[in-house]
């Protein structure tokens, strides 16, 4: 279906350029809503645009819209687009499907853009989480090499060292990658996890509460936080991590609450067997499975 040795692809005629761009400003302000009816608008001017049904999948996803914009990321891919940027916007919205389509539109991408570091991280990401860690080792290094500045492809080479456990090679990426992007609370955590699987507990909680911080709408981080700055013997820092935790606690999440204030009431030795055997083993297998 796509020709990976097309010379040239179609790129946005002057119309879809203009409404691409307003889209572009509309969805950096966060106005996802104005952002899809005017998609919408376009799209009856333009039924066969990659471009603006792409778009539109972005912005419907954006609003929850998951099973619209699962089928105008289909239609695009369809029209068998092979604009490399496009087509990995395509491939990553369609992984998240787990369709299998993703994985030639990613491929694709990286064979018609070899050059292009976003191209070939997008296609070691797919394919590190599918499970076939030596190809994505080659994407990924290759994307390093041509962007050794990118703290993404440092993050995904951490990804990648972490599924083959290989986890002292996966702290020294996650901590590229959070040095590179210290507002990148998730590479921060991932960070903190894999020192608590290497046993270094006081990397741990540096990692693990600048994550936190960095992230109080994210639940499990300040329970990890609570937990490992508990096993510091913080304990006032230790409960304002869990106060945190529990006003983001839903009705479904207030258990894990309870049972993680249970565990540093029970001293540094409980707080340590929970968080090692429970709490970051689930949290890293989760957040490692989690499509970029």
């Amino acid at each position: 279906m796509l020709d990976p040795d097309a010379p040239r692809f179609r790129v946005p005629d002057d119309a879809e350029e203009a409404i691409l761009q307003r889209t572009l400003e509309m969805a950096r302000d966060g106005e996802w809503d104005q952002a899809a009816d005017r998609l919408r608008d376009a799209l009856a001017d333009h039924p066969e645009s990659p471009y603006i049904l792409s778009w539109l999948g972005v912005a419907e996803r954006e609003l929850g819209l998951e099973g619209i914009a699962y089928e105008r990321f289909k239609r695009a891919l369809a029209l068998e687009p092979q604009d490399p940027v496009l087509l990995t916007t395509v491939g990553n919205a369609l992984a998240r499907f787990d369709d299998p389509e993703a994985e030639a539109a990613l491929r694709t991408a990286a064979m018609i853009a070899p050059q292009s570091a976003p191209t070939r991280c997008a296609y070691g990401a797919y394919l590190s989480r599918e499970g076939m860690l030596e190809k994505a080792t080659e994407e990924l290094e290759a994307a390093l090499r041509l962007e050794p500045g990118d703290p993404l492809v440092h993050l995904e080479l951490g990804v990648a060292r972490a599924l083959g456990g290989e986890m002292e090679a996966a702290a020294h990426f996650f901590g590229q990658a959070a040095e590179l992007s210290p507002d990148d609370g998730w590479a921060h955590l991932l960070l903190g996890l894999a020192w608590v699987e290497l046993g270094e507990m006081e990397e741990a909680a540096r990692a693990l509460e600048e994550g936190a911080r960095v992230r109080p709408d994210d639940l499990e981080a300040q329970l990890l936080a609570a937990l490992v700055l508990a096993i510091q013997g913080r304990e006032g820092d230790a409960m304002e991590m869990l106060e945190r935790g529990r006003l983001q606690a839903a009705e479904a999440d207030e258990a894990l609450v309870l049972e993680v204030e249970d565990r540093i009431e029970g001293g540094v030795e409980a707080a340590r067997r929970f968080l090692v055997r429970t709490l970051a083993p689930s949290s890293m297998r989760e957040r490692l499975s989690q499509r970029p």
